[in-house]
């Protein structure tokens, strides 16, 4: 019988990550590719010492009641932790970790990736060609964007990543604007960014993206009422978390002209219905939670969820402690 403590992974992690768990800890995984179901996650927190979960797994107060006296931690392979019931795993001393940090560069890759796509058309011009639409050699009219070097651009959230989009906009020679519940000097100073208040930064801004955690304050922050304050040429960019944006505020907008396009890779819920009326409009691009999606970065993410949940149950503070306070319930033990 072994004497190691065992670890739940909700999903297969890459190889690098998997082999390093595997020689600390008994190592369970679920195959399946949907999320497994709440009661068989009730059912593992009871036998195990700690779980490696995503963000597609909902850990509320239900199963981290379950969780038997030996279950120390549970370590997340997401920046976000909304899908877990923080303040219930700190009255039951668990620890909860993520994975900060490691995929703010390649997220901002992405959310730039898709402004850019957006400016340009460039998957409405993919369809064109593919479905054989494109019939004169070149036309003066033919799927005219916008311009994006020199224009400018409203950053929601200037943390980690709003700061490395910013970086980016900063060599595409534009004007940047940010609006955050705390000012970021630094990126004022190092950057030329600009504080604003969020109605300015809609009213003014070219290109609007967002980069800011789903909490009750941020849920539908981008509504019907501030989407009328844009320009009928701005493009909107979420690449943070879906419920940010009321979707049906965000259709009316573009279906109306409000604004003239929009890039969304989170959705209010994921995976978004085939049938969301989104979808169908040609000035959306739209993919499926991906910008964290580069293969180094998401081995990294796995990585450090690991090293995490090795800190967890060899009784250290792990590095990337999402609930301080659960230290005074459950202390280290070195």
């Amino acid at each position: 019988m072994s004497d190691r403590k065992k670890v739940y992974v909700t999903r297969e992690l890459p190889e690098d990550a998997m082999k390093l768990l595997k020689s600390k800890f008994d190592v369970e995984v679920w195959q399946e590719e949907m999320p497994p179901p709440k009661s068989l996650l009730k059912e593992k927190v009871r036998e195990v010492n700690g779980l490696i979960c995503l963000l597609t797994e909902r850990i509320d107060r239900e199963v981290i009641n379950a969780a038997g006296p030996q279950f120390r931690g549970i370590s997340q392979v997401a920046v976000g932790f909304d899908n877990i019931d923080v303040e219930a795993a700190t009255e039951k001393g668990i620890y909860v970790t993520n994975t900060p940090g490691v995929l703010t560069e390649t997220t901002a890759d992405y959310a730039f990736a898709l402004l850019m796509a957006v400016a340009r058309r460039i998957a409405e011009a993919d369809k064109y060609v593919k479905s054989g639409k494109w019939k004169v050699p070149w036309g003066l009219m033919m799927l005219l964007g916008q311009d994006v070097w020199g224009k400018t651009i409203g950053i929601i959230g200037m943390g980690r990543i709003g700061s490395a989009v910013a970086r980016r906009a900063k060599g595409m020679n534009m004007k940047i604007l940010y609006y955050d519940v705390v000012r970021n000097e630094k990126a004022e100073k190092e950057l030329g960014a600009e504080y604003v208040d969020l109605e300015t930064l809609l009213k003014e801004s070219d290109f609007v993206t967002i980069h800011v955690p789903l909490l009750p304050s941020t849920r539908h922050l981008i509504n019907e009422e501030r989407l009328k304050l844009m320009k009928k040429t701005a493009c909107l960019i979420n690449t943070s978390r879906g419920p940010v944006v009321d979707e049906k505020a965000l259709y009316k907008a573009l279906k109306e002209g409000w604004i003239w396009a929009a890039g969304l890779d989170v959705w209010e819920k994921e995976p978004t219905d085939p049938d969301n009326p989104l979808l169908k409009l040609g000035n959306v691009t739209a993919s499926p939670h991906i910008a964290s999606g580069s293969i180094a970065t998401r081995t990294r993410m796995a990585v450090m969820a690991v090293e995490n949940m090795t800190a967890i149950l060899e009784g250290k503070v792990p590095p990337n402690l999402v609930n301080k306070e659960v230290l005074k319930v459950r202390p280290s033990s070195s």
